[in-house]
């Protein structure tokens, strides 16, 4: 699947998932599409594992599942908290169950917490999410000692809007002198700024299965109980206004991406501001939402960081660009980036034929730098 996902981003002519002209073979494949993404970011029922145990509770009113080695430690163990991804509409505690038990078995020196946020069905209160991993990761900061946990060695993790409300946590909670400091945080294929839509990855990935370049933004409209409408005003820029263009050209350009991956990129062609757009959009512009607007004052009090990319992923060049900010900011940065890798590929470790290489190698880079710390 890895090859035709890669032969759908270099021929986008013909692109698997190209708007117009679709044949009912092409409907059928979308609608399998949509089956399949059900069933990885909605998870399949937990199963229990021997050499773990695993409980479902509460973080200030925050649904938490818990895994915990049953070996006993004669002193506390690393703790280890994952928000989930699915556009903040999708997913529940059963996601990745076997990425998470993966995560913890090998070593079984870790405790991990994995955060169950609110999802979106239909009635959307500004930020839900984006509050409860914030709200149930500060109560762990806070009791982590009661669970065995040293809060001195405490990682957080997510991948895709996992990865976005990881660095917002993150960037959050640099001024707090009231709870200990999060020692890391590991950004897999994080959704990041939604400025533009244009950049190298969004028009060599702009067909590819499960998040195109039309999805991606369809997503942050739904996601923000947005009239969907403005998706054409927003692939082109229309609802960021010149002033803002300009403040932040210095963190989010076509020209700090490596030339490697500007392969056939063509700059887009200039568009009117639209101020409706722009006064309806707001939101966009906020760090919670695009972490990488922070200034360089949050940047540089971050925690280290492990950031993984994946080549076939709309999302690839703002993972790279939140990379260049860290180390500008003289951040500790381990960056992996997966060639044959696509957004959406953690979801299938441990579903057999379903899984990739890629989804594998995610999981051991996440495991080795996990256990550095």
């Amino acid at each position: 699947m890895e090859q035709v996902l890669q032969h759908s981003s270099r021929n986008n002519a013909c692109g698997l998932y190209r708007v117009g002209r679709l044949e009912f073979p092409m409907l059928f494949l979308i609608f399998l599409e949509h089956i399949l993404i059900r069933l990885v970011v909605d998870g399949l029922p937990a199963r229990r594992d021997s050499e773990l145990f695993i409980k479902d509770l509460h973080f200030d009113e925050v649904p938490v599942r818990i895994y915990l080695p049953r070996v006993p430690s004669a002193s506390k163990r690393r703790g280890v908290i994952f928000f989930h991804g699915g556009c903040g509409m999708f997913g529940t505690l059963n996601v990745y169950f076997y990425f998470l038990n993966s995560l913890i078995c090998p070593y079984l020196v870790s405790k991990l917490f994995f955060i169950g946020y609110g999802t979106l069905y239909g009635i959307y209160i500004p930020y839900t999410q984006t509050l409860d991993c914030l709200t149930a990761t500060v109560h762990f900061l806070k009791t982590a000692e009661n669970y065995g946990v040293d809060p001195d060695r405490i990682i957080v993790c997510g991948d895709s809007v996992g990865g976005t409300y990881t660095a917002s946590v993150c960037q959050e909670l640099v001024n707090r002198r009231d709870i200990p400091k999060i020692r890391a945080q590991v950004l897999i294929y994080p959704f990041l700024q939604a400025l533009n839509f244009n950049l190298p990855s969004h028009q060599k990935n702009a067909f590819i299965a499960f998040l195109s370049q039309e999805r991606a933004v369809l997503f942050t409209l739904k996601y923000l109980n947005k009239d969907c409408s403005m998706k054409g005003a927003i692939l082109a820029g229309s609802h960021v206004p010149e002033s803002i263009n300009l403040k932040y050209k210095k963190w989010i350009n076509p020209d700090l991406i490596p030339e490697t991956f500007k392969l056939g990129y063509k700059p887009p062609l200039p568009t009117s501001f639209s101020p409706q757009v722009h006064e309806a959009t707001k939101e966009l512009f906020e760090t919670r939402f695009s972490p990488l607007l922070a200034e360089d004052a949050v940047f540089c009090r971050l925690p280290d960081t492990c950031i993984i990319t994946c080549e076939h992923d709309v999302l690839r060049d703002e993972g790279f660009l939140y990379k260049k900010r860290l180390e500008d900011n003289n951040v500790k940065v381990t960056w992996h980036h997966m060639e044959e890798g696509f957004h959406c590929a953690l979801g299938f470790f441990g579903y057999g034929i379903f899984s990739f290489p890629s989804s594998s190698k995610m999981l051991n880079h996440t495991v080795n730098f996990i256990k550095a710390y």
